[in-house]
Protein backbone atom coordinates (compact mmCIF):
# COMPACT_ATOMS: atom_id res chain seq x y z
CA UNK A 1 0.00 0.00 0.00
CA UNK A 2 1.86 2.88 -1.24
CA UNK A 3 0.26 6.18 -1.90
CA UNK A 4 1.58 8.46 -4.52
CA UNK A 5 2.11 12.07 -3.58
CA UNK A 6 0.55 14.57 -5.95
CA UNK A 7 3.08 16.29 -8.18
CA UNK A 8 4.04 19.82 -7.09
CA UNK A 9 3.74 22.50 -9.71
CA UNK A 10 7.06 24.31 -9.36
CA UNK A 11 6.23 27.10 -11.79
CA UNK A 12 3.16 28.24 -9.84
CA UNK A 13 5.05 28.13 -6.54
CA UNK A 14 7.91 30.28 -7.83
CA UNK A 15 5.50 32.82 -9.32
CA UNK A 16 3.72 33.24 -5.98
CA UNK A 17 7.01 33.75 -4.13
CA UNK A 18 8.15 36.28 -6.70
CA UNK A 19 4.85 38.18 -6.50
CA UNK A 20 4.97 38.34 -2.73
CA UNK A 21 8.53 39.59 -2.72
CA UNK A 22 7.61 42.28 -5.27
CA UNK A 23 4.65 43.38 -3.12
CA UNK A 24 6.80 43.38 -0.02
CA UNK A 25 9.49 45.40 -1.74
CA UNK A 26 6.86 47.90 -2.92
CA UNK A 27 5.49 48.25 0.62
CA UNK A 28 8.98 48.61 2.04
CA UNK A 29 10.01 51.16 -0.56
CA UNK A 30 6.82 53.17 -0.04
CA UNK A 31 7.45 53.11 3.69
CA UNK A 32 11.00 54.30 3.10
CA UNK A 33 9.74 57.10 0.86
CA UNK A 34 7.23 58.23 3.49
CA UNK A 35 9.94 58.13 6.17
CA UNK A 36 12.26 60.18 3.96
CA UNK A 37 9.53 62.77 3.36
CA UNK A 38 8.81 63.04 7.09
CA UNK A 39 12.51 63.46 7.90
CA UNK A 40 12.82 66.07 5.14
CA UNK A 41 9.87 68.06 6.49
CA UNK A 42 11.33 67.94 10.00
CA UNK A 43 14.68 69.20 8.69
CA UNK A 44 12.97 72.04 6.78
CA UNK A 45 10.94 73.09 9.85
CA UNK A 46 14.09 73.02 11.99
CA UNK A 47 15.97 75.19 9.48
CA UNK A 48 13.10 77.71 9.31
CA UNK A 49 12.89 77.81 13.11
CA UNK A 50 16.62 78.47 13.44
CA UNK A 51 16.49 81.20 10.78
CA UNK A 52 13.58 82.92 12.52
CA UNK A 53 15.28 82.62 15.89
CA UNK A 54 18.49 84.25 14.68
CA UNK A 55 16.52 86.96 12.86
CA UNK A 56 14.53 87.70 16.02
CA UNK A 57 17.73 87.85 18.09
CA UNK A 58 19.38 90.24 15.63
CA UNK A 59 16.35 92.52 15.52
CA UNK A 60 16.08 92.57 19.32
CA UNK A 61 19.76 93.49 19.66
CA UNK A 62 19.34 96.15 17.00
CA UNK A 63 16.35 97.65 18.86
CA UNK A 64 18.20 97.59 22.17
CA UNK A 65 21.27 99.30 20.73
CA UNK A 66 19.37 102.05 18.91
CA UNK A 67 19.11 105.36 20.76
CA UNK A 68 15.65 105.77 22.16
CA UNK A 69 13.82 108.95 21.17
CA UNK A 70 13.08 111.31 24.04
CA UNK A 71 9.48 112.01 24.89
CA UNK A 72 8.23 115.36 23.58
CA UNK A 73 7.47 118.01 26.18
CA UNK A 74 3.86 118.32 27.27
CA UNK A 75 2.10 121.18 25.48
CA UNK A 76 0.90 123.95 27.78
CA UNK A 77 -2.63 123.58 29.11
CA UNK A 78 -5.25 125.54 27.26
CA UNK A 79 -7.57 127.84 29.11
CA UNK A 80 -7.54 130.98 31.22
CA UNK A 81 -4.44 130.20 33.24
CA UNK A 82 -1.87 128.44 31.08
CA UNK A 83 0.76 128.55 33.83
CA UNK A 84 -1.29 126.35 36.20
CA UNK A 85 -0.89 122.60 36.40
CA UNK A 86 -2.82 120.80 33.68
CA UNK A 87 -6.02 119.33 35.02
CA UNK A 88 -7.14 116.00 33.68
CA UNK A 89 -10.84 115.64 32.99
CA UNK A 90 -12.61 113.40 35.43
CA UNK A 91 -15.29 110.91 34.56
CA UNK A 92 -17.93 110.12 37.09
CA UNK A 93 -19.88 106.91 36.93
CA UNK A 94 -23.50 107.09 37.96
CA UNK A 95 -24.98 103.62 38.33
CA UNK A 96 -28.42 102.99 36.97
CA UNK A 97 -31.04 102.02 39.49
CA UNK A 98 -31.28 98.28 39.68
CA UNK A 99 -34.77 97.03 40.36
CA UNK A 100 -34.60 93.80 42.25
CA UNK A 101 -37.61 91.58 42.48
CA UNK A 102 -39.03 90.87 45.90
CA UNK A 103 -38.86 87.23 46.76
Amino acid sequence: MTTAAPPINNTQFSVNVTTKSREQSLYQSSGAIVAAIVVGVIIIFTAVLLILKTYNRRMRVKRELEPKPTKPAMPPALGQNSNSVAQHPTVTFIPVDIHMQNR
